[in-house]
């Protein structure tokens, strides 16, 4: 297995981390039952922060203050410039089914970099990928906000583009994103397109693309807790066929350290809670799980991430027959093939990354 640490030499730059983390960690005190972070954080932990903050805010705020943008300039007398919002979006609808509007410039800003520094987090590979071939890449698992699989395929965080010379990665997302003004360029820059099947399809033609799927969903966020090792994949082949009718390779993916980053509240079957999550899902295509993790100042709680470290490994692509019209024998067999190696890719690499030797991946 091949690491982004090869590539530029983050030996030294991960003796750093971990003696900042170190020193960080003796310097933290307790008052009220609360572990509170040390004044003495050197300021690049700071700006790690900072640019933590900056994705949080984009992913749970970011459509919530574009909404209020909206309606204020619907009841004020700027009420024009949402007309020209409006007409925007319309014309430019088809977009984020066609590519988007990716900036490499974007991805390599250093916002990314510190983003993924704050973890830290790390891209792995396993094998070459072929720049002529079109490549459609499983997330798993999905995390609470999907964290790394916007960091390595939707921005220049871990370096994908040098670690996968000649590939073009993009991250799929539900379309409603793309209704709301400023939200919709911010993460079209960044390569994210929309998941719909037009979006799919266009995007498997284009040899020496990768496109990157979290196939378990909005609702295998509910399943997220740290030392959770559960994916729902066993009736996920929608991504199967599209793969088959594009004759795109799959390829299984799984993040190390994903559902470490929150704790969440239990919420069993049956349960008010449950019911709730799951009419939400069915509904509005998203779970609104109930979480925590840090604060800017303390370690006990908050809505950032835990500063965990994560490392994402790429498998082996699965090769596919180009088929218009594949029998279900074919997409069973070619998901089969899929689930076992995703299996494989977790048994060979979960000792490295610091799970049991006993500990096995269940999938629901």
């Amino acid at each position: 297995m091949v690491s982004v640490n090869n590539f530029h030499g983050n030996n030294c730059l991960d003796s750093r981390r971990k003696s900042h983390t170190m020193d960080a960690k003796s310097n933290r005190f307790s008052f009220l039952g609360v572990k509170w972070a040390p004044l003495s954080i050197p300021i690049h932990r700071r700006v790690e922060t900072l640019s933590m903050f900056h994705y949080w805010y984009m992913f749970l705020l970011g459509c919530v203050s574009s909404f209020f943008l909206v309606t204020y300039l619907a009841i004020s007398r700027y009420y024009i410039i949402l007309l020209i919002f409006a007409t925007y979006i319309y014309l430019d609808r088809h977009t984020p089914e066609r590519g988007g509007r990716r900036s490499q410039w974007f991805r390599k800003l250093a916002v990314f970099r510190y983003l993924a520094e704050y973890f830290p987090m790390k891209l792995h590979k396993t094998v070459d990928l072929d720049p002529n071939k079109t490549y459609l890449g499983g997330f798993h698992p999905h995390g609470i906000m999907a964290t790394g699989l916007f960091i390595h395929f939707g921005t220049e965080g871990t370096y994908f583009s040098e670690l996968f010379p000649g590939i073009t990665s993009h991250v799929l997302t539900l379309g409603g994103w793309f209704n709301f003004p400023l939200i919709r360029d911010y993460i079209m820059l960044t390569g994210i397109c929309s998941v719909s099947r037009p979006s799919v399809d266009f995007l498997l033609t284009q040899p020496g693309h990768m496109t990157c799927i979290a196939v378990g969903g909005a609702k295998e966020s509910l399943l997220s807790r740290p030392g959770v090792h559960k994916l729902y994949l066993q009736n996920r082949k929608g991504f199967i066929k599209r793969a088959v009718t594009a004759g795109a390779c799959l390829v299984p993916i799984y993040s190390f350290g994903e559902t470490n980053m929150y704790n969440q509240a239990d919420n069993p079957e049956g349960s008010l809670l449950k019911q709730f999550q799951d009419l939400a899902t069915k509904y509005f295509g998203f779970a609104p799980p109930l979480f925590h993790g840090r604060g800017f100042f303390n370690y006990s709680f908050g809505l950032l991430p835990h500063r965990v470290k994560v490392d994402t490994v790429v498998g082996k692509p699965i090769e596919t027959v180009k088929t218009a019209n594949p029998s279900q024998e074919c997409i069973d067999s070619l998901h089969k093939q899929y689930v076992d190696g995703l299996l494989q890719l977790f048994e060979d690499n979960k000792t490295k990354f610091g799970i049991d030797q006993k500990v096995h991946l269940t999938l629901l």
